[in-house]
């Protein structure tokens, strides 16, 4: 069954466009305080990003959370990693996530974690989905639920970061570039590296509820490589507006994506010896490069489906630990239960520095596939599986590939768009192969 508002991150969309209003917000709080609330447990947590509806969205949570009897704790902005550590440590029954990640500030979502920090499991999200059609009907007066604001809830999730790495292991001598995308981070990120010795050139932390993710963050690191190039500095970190993706930049202002990053923990795990299972989780995005690297380290890479949730079931089902997208949501579950941007980037600070190698010689054990994704607007619903002309377009771009190139397209769980990727050897070729599909698709969408 198909599910009416959750998709694969949560419920997503413009701000004032149904489902993303105040009136539905208040339903779905007393939606998940119904389903969520146990007789142990009556506290959920709510945290947010930046963004200006925020506000909005946090009261009228709170309102229905009261109304269905549960006590709310309010965490303000913070990272959505930070919330779901926060839930667990707090011993909270679920954390309430506002925030639309990496997209602009007229979009706004709920995300939710259970009492374990993970993902809701899709029967709960039926159950929130079913309670939203019954009636609204409030707790007597006397059992409302009551609001408290957790006022050192940035320091916790500081000291929880910090401790993710050795305390053997400072920073002190390396001069990072830290992007904060004006987002949940920029409270917190700083705080982390500078605390452990790092000399930190902080930038996008000035959030003003308009500007998160605009024109910086993990999305658009333009801005930042300059920056390290004209600090020369040692890399460049970036996050994304909820802080659970990271991008870093090396000290030549060459960009290092998620794939990269999770090649360099996973080979320094290996290394030392530290558990790490036999494989590592990917997505359908990952690129070839990626998994020839870890081929040539004795490691597999299972290519989950696109989006977080579906790398978390596959490390989960097969028992291992790391796993991540090339986006840079890497999941490091002996350290954590969901994608932290942070805690991801100390992994590889600590390789860094136990190492003494730059972040520039730390990827060159992995050479990257050329790869183009290019996204098409998609206005309406459209079976490009069944679209004659587009099948016969990817059969023939593969078929000029051969084996060491790929082709993707998938719609996007977060966005309405559908995205051609096409990965090989040559980049010309990879080029002109994506924006032949991507003009056969854009004909068949337009049609």
């Amino acid at each position: 069954m198909e599910k009416r508002y959750f998709g694969t991150d949560g419920i997503r969309g413009r701000v004032g466009e149904y489902p993303i209003t105040a009136e539905f917000m208040l339903k779905l709080g007393w939606a998940a305080g119904r389903s969520l609330a146990s007789p142990s447990c009556n506290k959920i947590l709510i945290g947010k990003d930046t963004r200006i509806s925020g506000y909005m969205f946090e009261s009228a949570l709170e309102a229905g959370l009261s109304a269905a009897g549960l006590n709310i704790a309010l965490l303000g902005p913070m990272p959505t990693p930070g919330i779901a550590y926060l839930t667990r440590t707090l011993r909270a029954c679920a954390g309430i996530v506002i925030s639309a990640s990496h997209n602009p500030y007229f979009d706004n979502g709920i995300k939710f974690f259970s009492s374990a920090g993970a993902k809701l499991p899709d029967e709960l999200e039926y159950k929130i989905e079913s309670m939203l059609d019954a009636p609204l009907e409030t707790v007597e007066a006397a059992q409302l639920g009551k609001a408290e604001r957790v006022v050192d809830a940035a320091g916790r999730y500081i000291e929880f970061c910090k401790s993710t790495i050795p305390s053997s292991i400072g920073l002190n001598g390396l001069k990072l570039v830290v992007d904060c995308a004006n987002g949940a981070t920029y409270h917190i990120a700083p705080n982390v590296f500078t605390e452990l010795g790092a000399t930190v050139i902080p930038m996008a932390m000035a959030p003003d509820g308009l500007n998160i993710n605009l024109d910086c963050g993990s999305t658009k690191p333009a801005v930042l490589q300059a920056v390290v190039k004209a600090h020369e500095a040692d890399l460049g970190i970036a996050f994304d507006g909820d802080g659970d993706r990271v991008m870093m930049v090396d000290h030549q202002g060459e960009l290092v994506d998620g794939d990269e990053l999770l090649f360099i923990i996973a080979r320094e795990r290996l290394q030392s010896g530290k558990p790490l299972g036999n494989a590592v989780v990917g997505t359908l995005m990952s690129n070839l490069g990626l998994e020839i690297a870890l081929r040539e380290l004795g490691l597999g890479l299972h290519r989950a489906k696109v989006g977080d949730r579906y790398v978390m079931e596959w490390l989960l089902a097969e028992k291992l630990l790391l796993g991540g997208e090339n986006s840079g949501h890497i999941i490091c579950l002996d350290k954590t239960t969901t994608g932290d941007g942070i805690v991801s980037a100390l992994q590889v600070l600590a390789v860094m520095v136990v190492t003494g190698e730059s972040l520039h010689t730390l990827k060159s054990g992995m050479q990257k596939f050329p790869q183009l994704m290019i996204n098409i607007p998609l206005p309406r619903r459209i079976d490009l599986e069944h679209c004659p002309s587009v099948q016969d377009a990817v059969r023939s771009a593969e078929t000029q590939l051969g084996r060491l190139g790929r082709v993707l397209l998938r719609p996007s769980g977060t966005e309405p768009v559908v995205r051609v990727m096409v990965e090989g050897d040559d980049v010309t070729q990879v080029s002109r192969l994506a924006q032949g599909i991507a003009d056969v698709v854009g004909t068949a969408v337009a049609a």
